[in-house]
């Protein structure tokens, strides 16, 4: 366990410190900090297997802001990257929508493309990485199978018939030719060391071109990525992946909820059919190699005026059965509904917590675990707190407590919990958009 302590690299301690306390999640060193959720994950894993394998998987995360559904989101994450898979994840927003009718559905993918990850490159922009890497790829392997050198001309058509093989599988796919063309044009050019094409190449998979025009000036295609059908083209790059060497590509979208928050029903419903489209595929094998995970808050998934369940394909595809309950949840479904941490799964986290902000800032970890019980017990007594207590507000209230105790090293965990200035309020139903209420933890 002391080993443990002192191993932790500094600089991923502070991202994880600094990240957790202003309320967001840290994209590296969640495996220092991970407590529960085993079933959510062993229910996720099982996912990634089948994708491995061919398969495809569609799944939704939801949880109340705060509950600890973008972290298990990461975890998953950084495992597949581990795991071999590329990942791509984005979160929604006003400006980017799985549909729009000023491009916003081309927003997301643009997001998507360039925050990809692989286990070499974790904080995205990999696609030129694992488009090189892929050509490397072919040309060591066809120099071992066939014992060409790299100065024998027989070597540069043989490495074109491997090359072209996976060209044809791609092909064959909605859109998979002019697809298959440019992965042939970005080999040339990497061939011909022509910089210039590559870069046009990868502008137009990332949907830099305005127009069909500009594209077959360019390139000499007559196609565009479009707001229509972006998700076509996330079909072929799985499958080229895959090809290229990954295992398969894990797609994240987070916050849901700014679907749910469109003010225009139709829009609403377009966005709705868009999800749709992917869950069929994902289930009806018209994807492989392909994951989606999707987190949401319950209220933009439940609300049957404005959430996911307003659109009846979707609900009756989605809603759980007669027999899942609060306790005994079926995470085989495709919506996982995370249930709260447990006191004593907080009580761990802590723990490790008060680990890591010591050994960051080099002193002898002075809270013991009758402290740190004490702190639980505090949190989970207040009035309410079964309801609307979720980790980030815990966590939050926690490091500050350390910060301030190593600031002030005189103060201890028991003098500050005692005192009348660590205090619960609650917010006179103070409510986001979602219609959600929150609680609100003031020290």
């Amino acid at each position: 366990m002391e080993e443990n302590k002192r191993i932790i690299p500094k600089r991923i301690a502070q991202t994880v410190i600094n990240s957790l306390k202003g309320g967001v999640v840290p994209r590296i060193g969640l495996p220092y900090i991970a407590v529960g959720r085993k079933s959510e994950i062993e229910a996720l894993l099982h996912d990634v297997e089948i994708i491995s394998e061919g398969g495809a998987s569609f799944r939704f995360i939801v949880g109340r802001y705060g509950s600890g559904k973008s972290f298990l989101i990461q975890t998953i994450r950084n495992y597949v990257m581990d795991k071999g898979f590329i990942v791509a994840d984005a979160d929604l927003s006003p400006e980017r929508r799985l549909q729009g009718t000023h491009g916003q559905g081309l927003a997301t993918y643009r997001e998507l493309i360039g925050n990809l990850s692989t286990k070499t490159k974790p904080e995205g922009g990999a696609l030129t990485l694992v488009l090189d890497r892929w050509i490397n790829t072919v040309q060591s392997e066809t120099m071992q199978e066939s014992g060409l050198s790299p100065d024998d001309p027989a070597l540069a058509a043989a490495v074109d018939r491997k090359i072209y093989a996976v060209t044809s599988a791609v092909s064959e796919l909605v859109h998979g030719f002019e697809f298959a063309r440019l992965l042939s044009l970005y080999y040339r050019a990497y061939s011909e060391g022509n910089d210039e094409t590559k870069m046009k190449v990868v502008r137009w998979f990332r949907a830099e071109y305005a127009t069909k025009r500009e594209a077959k000036e360019e390139l000499g295609v007559n196609i565009i990525i479009t707001d229509d059908d972006w998700y076509d083209y996330l079909k072929l790059f799985a499958l080229f992946f895959r090809l290229a060497g990954y295992a398969g590509m894990m797609i994240m979208i987070d916050e849901l909820v700014n679907i749910y928050k469109i003010p225009n029903s139709i829009t609403r419903q377009y966005n709705y059919e868009k999800m749709l489209t992917m869950y069929n595929d994902t289930l009806q094998g018209k994807a492989r190699y392909l994951g989606i995970i999707m987190g949401a808050t319950p209220q933009a998934v439940d609300d049957r005026r404005r959430g996911v369940y307003s659109y009846e394909a979707l609900r009756s595809r989605l809603a759980e059965g007669k027999f899942s309950k609060e306790g005994a949840r079926d995470l085989l479904a495709p919506v996982i509904r995370l249930e709260p941490l447990t006191a004593e799964e907080m009580l761990v986290l802590c723990e490790k917590l008060a680990d890591m902000h010591a050994g960051l800032y080099g002193y002898e970890r002075k809270i013991g675990v009758d402290e740190l019980s004490a702190f639980i017990k505090l949190e989970y007594g207040r009035i309410g707190a079964d309801q609307n207590i979720t980790p980030r507000e815990v966590i939050r209230d926690f490091i500050e407590l350390m910060d301030l105790m190593y600031q002030n090293p005189k103060m201890n965990m028991a003098e500050l919990l005692q005192s009348d200035d660590f205090t619960y309020t609650k917010s006179e139903a103070v409510s986001d958009e979602t219609g959600e209420d929150f609680a609100e933890f003031t020290i």
